[in-house]
């Protein structure tokens, strides 16, 4: 909730509508008892009125119930469980309205029943438990399923760039020099920059940046390359244009105090996204790309040299741009990692589009799929700094096809650490009319899973576990075969 009186105001509706479902009143008969408008009483249950002392007395006479027996906030029962459903974090940070949601309509679907939607809830809060989904992970859920109910894409925040750029006679694109971003926020918002050896504070050697909001001190670490002290500052750009002042301070991510700046952190990212490639540009180059009839890693990454030296801001810049401009709906975004000395692929980031397409991150410590372009990437980079290539990859259990084009690279950050990125394309008749190169020679068609426990490929030469979960589900069905046999064997002997 809001504050402490939207608190007051909701247990007061609550409390109204109990009483008044007690004697199986509906709201017109209430109004006639009362008085009182029906329409007023409505917004009175459903938390957006507080009525006056008389108007109480008047409502607690009718209903036959004491005064603090309203007023009071103490719940009973019945309606103990909805108290920690108010109280929660989920109603005073997600911030309901950006999926539709209208508030005070969600608090009178749970009055109607607080104990089942408080055991549904609690449910989702033991398995999030379980899988290891904590807050953080929690927040950035949210923040996915808001990016995808709107194909990530926000043109009010392309156009507040846009108009910035125009403002401040900057060119956007590549040629944007951080030293002319770096003058704006000094200037214009006031900014203090100033770059930091982070290695002499040990454990601070990966951090990137620092704001120290109280001098409006920016700190960038001496290791960031042009690309990423660009996007940074440009970052900066978008808090104080968006006028975001919920926000963190430091990048990457160290901690957080609410979703909002999760929420704000994701607004002012794209908007240096839109301030550092030009919507235009990308279309009409990337559609160029489409429409040519051979794969070429060489080509796609001379693509991305056009715009950015950070294949991940390339990539990630397509997921705003080619559903809404370019009509390719169903898509995927992964930004998968493996550390130094390990075999293990962790997926860092992702992003689905249309649906939540075949592959994704899951929780449980599961292999994904060796198969994977972007996974084979991760391993094959020894000896290349950037690698970059795609495949057509064939989900045989699910039946579904998907043009994946991966750039893995060395992070400098993260300890010796490797990063894949990869975009993929679901191909039916809409997208296959849009990319010509999809028959090239020089594109693979390989069979894939999700993880190695699940995935039905037998000769697969690099499966890391076995495929325990689908032999579960497979015993299930066979179980399940083997009592339908028995059921008609005994409906024939009738």
């Amino acid at each position: 909730m809001n504050s402490e009186s939207d608190y007051i105001k909701t247990v007061f509706g609550l409390k109204l509508k109990q009483q008044r479902q007690k004697k199986n009143w509906s709201l017109q008969d209430l109004a006639t008892k009362t008085g009182l408008s029906k329409s007023y009483l409505n917004e009175i249950e459903n938390g957006k009125k507080y009525p006056k002392h008389d108007k109480i007395i008047q409502l607690s006479e009718s209903l036959n119930c004491t005064f603090d027996d309203l007023v009071s906030t103490k719940l009973d029962k019945s309606l103990a469980p909805f108290n920690e459903i108010l109280q929660s974090d989920f109603f005073k940070e997600i911030p309901l309205e950006l999926f539709g949601i209208n508030k005070n309509n969600l608090i009178s679907i749970i009055s109607d029943a607080p104990k089942k939607v408080t055991a549904f809830i609690n449910a989702l809060i033991e398995i999030s438990q379980n899988y290891n989904l904590g807050k953080e992970r929690f927040y950035f859920a949210v923040l996915r399923s808001f990016q995808e109910l709107y194909d990530n894409y926000f043109p009010e925040i392309e156009d507040k760039a846009l108009q910035f750029a125009q403002e401040n006679k900057v060119e956007i694109g590549k040629n944007l020099q951080s030293d002319i971003i770096e003058n704006i926020l000094s200037e214009k918002f006031n900014y203090k920059i100033q770059s930091e050896n982070f290695e002499e504070y040990g454990t601070l050697d990966n951090l990137r940046s620092l704001f120290i909001p109280e001098k409006k001190l920016l700190l960038l670490n001496k290791k960031l390359e042009r690309d990423q002290k660009t996007f940074i500052l440009s970052k900066e750009i978008g808090f104080n244009v968006l006028e975001l002042k919920n926000r963190p301070n430091t990048y990457s991510w160290l901690d957080f105090g609410s979703f909002e700046e999760i929420l704000n952190n994701f607004y002012a990212s794209y908007f240096a996204g839109a301030l550092l490639i030009s919507k235009q540009k990308i279309i009409r180059k990337t559609s160029e790309f489409f429409f040519q009839n051979e794969w070429n890693p060489q080509n796609f990454e001379s693509l991305i040299e056009k715009f950015t030296n950070s294949p991940e801001t390339f990539y990630y810049r397509l997921t705003n741009l080619l559903s809404s401009e370019l009509g390719i709906k169903d898509l995927f975004y992964l930004c998968l990692v493996k550390k130094k000395n390990s075999d293990k692929i962790q997926i860092l980031k992702e992003l689905h589009l249309n649906h939540q397409q075949a592959p994704h991150a899951n929780a449980t410590n599961e292999q994904y799929c060796r198969r994977w372009i972007a996974v084979k990437n991760l391993h094959d980079l020894t000896e290349n700094e950037t690698l970059t290539d795609a495949q057509i990859s064939h989900y045989k259990d699910q039946g579904f096809s998907y043009l994946v084009i991966s750039t893995s690279q060395k992070n400098p950050f993260s300890d010796g650490s490797n990063r894949s990125y990869c975009l993929g394309i679901l191909l039916n008749a809409q997208t296959i009319k849009k990319i010509n190169f999809i028959k090239s020679s020089t594109l693979k068609t390989i069979n894939v899973g999700v993880t190695c426990e699940s995935c039905s490929i037998a000769d697969c030469e690099v499966r890391q576990a076995p495929a325990v979960r689908l032999e579960k589900e497979h015993f299930n069905l066979n179980m399940k075969s083997a009592i339908e046999k028995i059921k008609k064997g005994c409906e024939a002997e009738r």
